[in-house]
């Protein structure tokens, strides 16, 4: 009988946990099957390059069929509902997968709680969204673009401002380059008194000494009372904008819920070193859907998801051939956060934490870095 294993999910995690295993098992003895709403990944990273029209949205979607007959995968195109028998089955819209093992690399969701958050723009959120900023973009002629991010209170690693710095710095280099500018007056809001603190404290200063340097104004360390189609209200005042982009803090996808697992206070599967989920059996997570053990500065990101998903994968094999399944990833964080003609480096480990200045390079390389994961899942 083959053993099978499921993943669900088709973005990062998922598509690094798919090749872990097949590297690990050339005879192809696992039958693996993938549940996804769609058989497509898309290169989100890139999203901040489309309101300049440097990248369209279809430039940054890739089929995942041929990939998936590459790999011998078998694809399941459904919405997950849930798991039961301890995550042996996972509860699709299209039908019950049975499994000998589970790798969850299914993503996450966005909060929504904040008043009037559907005045904003969430340009993270995937491709319609930013498309919708650059149409929007076409059209006007000059006011005020207030952009901005929060988290979630109950996760603190479940934020994701970097993209937000890259759209932000990215408008600014499309308004000159256009000549709207001084036409243009930009606001970064966040109810953080310092956004950005996981790239480190000379990180947070670089940033904010950039915006200065940019004449971008700024509001820190006001809660945000709600959004409004022409305005954001703190509880220090309002930011008048003719759009507000914003990003808001992470939870977990309404489904976690429905699995009989015992959640992190923001929403997320518990996981131990090992991705393994907490009060489970051969069942793993990797990526946003996981609540991780780390250090305070640990994030969400794509690098991190893909360690992730091969500490989960080689795990997952050890395990079903009843070795030691131990292996951990290294907690990191690696950005290169873009400005459209150059890059700011920032790394940080458990030993050192590095910020470059903005460098050409760096924007080149970040480039290069989409090429090169775009080809490898065509």
């Amino acid at each position: 009988m083959p053993v099978n294993v499921t993943i669900i999910g088709s973005g990062f995690a998922a598509l690094a946990a798919i090749r872990t295993l097949r590297r690990m098992d050339a005879g192809r003895s696992l039958a693996v099957t993938v549940i996804a709403p769609q058989a497509r990944f898309v290169y989100l990273p890139s999203l901040i390059w489309v309101p300049s029209g440097t990248r369209r949205g279809s430039d940054l979607i890739v089929p995942l069929e041929d990939f998936f007959a590459r790999m011998g995968v078998t694809f399941h195109q459904a919405e997950c509902l849930g798991l039961r028998e301890g995550g042996r089955i996972v509860v699709t819209t299209q039908g019950e997968v049975r499994n000998d093992a589970l790798l969850i690399a299914s993503g996450a969701s966005y909060l929504r709680k904040a008043p009037g958050i559907d005045h904003t723009l969430n340009p993270c959120s995937g491709i319609q969204p930013a498309e919708r900023f650059r149409a929007w973009l076409q059209r006007w002629r000059g006011g005020r673009i207030a952009m901005g991010f929060a988290g979630n209170p109950d996760e603190p690693s479940a934020v994701r401002g970097g993209p937000l710095f890259e759209f932000l710095f990215c408008l600014h280099t499309q308004l000159l380059r256009e000549n709207r500018r001084e036409s243009c007056k930009l606001t970064f809001f966040s109810p953080m008194a310092e956004p950005g603190k996981r790239l480190g404290p000379h990180a947070v200063r670089q940033l904010l000494g950039a915006m200065e340097r940019r004449n971008i104004a700024t509001r820190l360390g006001e809660k945000i009372v709600a959004f409004r189609e022409d305005r954001v209200v703190t509880a220090g005042g309002e930011i008048k904008a003719d759009v507000t982009l914003f990003i808001p803090g992470m939870t977990g996808s309404p489904w976690f819920g429905n699995c009989g697992v015992p959640l992190s206070p923001g929403g997320f599967f518990i996981a131990d070193e090992a991705c393994r989920v907490v009060g489970t059996e051969r069942v793993w997570v990797a990526g946003d859907a996981g609540s991780f053990p780390g250090p305070e500065w640990r994030a969400k990101q794509a690098h991190m998801a893909e360690l992730q998903a091969e500490a989960a994968a080689i795990n997952l094999i050890h395990t079903l051939h009843g070795r030691p399944s131990h292996v951990t990833f290294r907690n990191e964080l690696i950005c290169i956060v873009d400005s459209l003609d150059r890059g700011t480096l920032v790394s940080r480990f458990s030993r050192f934490n590095l910020m470059l200045p903005a460098l050409k390079s760096m924007h080149w390389v970040k480039k290069f870095l989409e090429t090169k994961t775009l080809h490898r899942y065509r």
